[in-house]
């Protein structure tokens, strides 16, 4: 079954936003859209995310085992184009990101086979960026 993929959104807490301005909008290279003293709204790469000030309600509260990593819960992020992940994967290490799981390949050989990596917003927030080879393999079981 084939869906059309629509832009999701994604409302969450910040400690600071000139702090999230510089992470999103400068450092991911995501546009600024409206925003006021107490959001601001981001394209996320085509998908609108809000970061809300809201301070010390950000971060991870738990985290769970996948392929031997201790995953942050929550987190949010992207699937990407094989090639995108590699380029940003380069451009965040270059950069001097401290990765929480850093730039690799999960469940490799397995249905599901992907490269992942994980890194925090200067508020805590865990992102998880992703890449399939075939993105055929998305919910491969």
């Amino acid at each position: 079954m084939s869906t059309k993929l629509t832009p999701f959104h994604l409302a969450f807490p910040v400690d600071d936003l000139d702090d999230a301005r510089r992470f999103y909008g400068e450092f991911l290279g995501c546009a600024e859209g409206r925003s006021s003293d107490q959001w601001i709204d981001f394209d996320f790469f085509g998908h609108q995310i809000v970061a809300h000030l809201a301070p010390g309600q950000a971060g991870d509260r738990a985290n769970t085992k996948v392929d031997g990593h201790g995953v942050p819960v929550p987190h949010f992020g992207l699937v990407m184009e094989m090639e995108t992940w590699k380029t940003l994967a380069e451009r965040l290490t270059a950069a001097g990101v401290e990765f929480q799981i850093p730039p690799g390949i999960r469940f490799a050989g397995q249905p599901g086979e992907q490269a992942t990596m994980f890194f925090r917003d200067p508020s805590g927030n865990a992102l998880e960026i992703k890449a399939f080879a075939d993105m055929s393999s998305l919910f491969a079981t």
